[in-house]
């Protein structure tokens, strides 16, 4: 199974691919030239295999890479970033 994230800027969010299919996304909005992070949203048929966890990572990798820093209203992603404390440095307040 292939998983590839990348932004779709269009659209206001990160996506994630499973073999070419659109299997979630991270949704985001812009205040004040800052990205908040507000919703995270997997397809039914990829509960449970770990896309979400590779949705979050994949974010916020390439966030990360850039140097950009963001706020995180999701309830997911704020969990997740509890269990990851790397990508703390990634977060301001929302």
């Amino acid at each position: 199974m292939s998983m590839l994230v990348e932004e779709n800027p269009a659209r206001r969010r990160f996506e994630i691919l499973v073999d070419d299919a659109l299997a979630g996304f991270v949704a985001y909005q812009i205040q004040s030239g800052t990205k908040v992070l507000v919703h995270t949203e997997v397809d039914e048929a990829f509960e449970g295999k770990g896309v979400g966890s590779a949705l979050a990572r994949g974010t916020l990798d390439q966030l990360r890479d850039r140097g950009e820093l963001v706020a995180v209203t999701c309830p997911f992603l704020l969990t997740f970033i509890e269990r990851h404390p790397e990508y703390a440095a990634v977060v301001v307040d929302a």
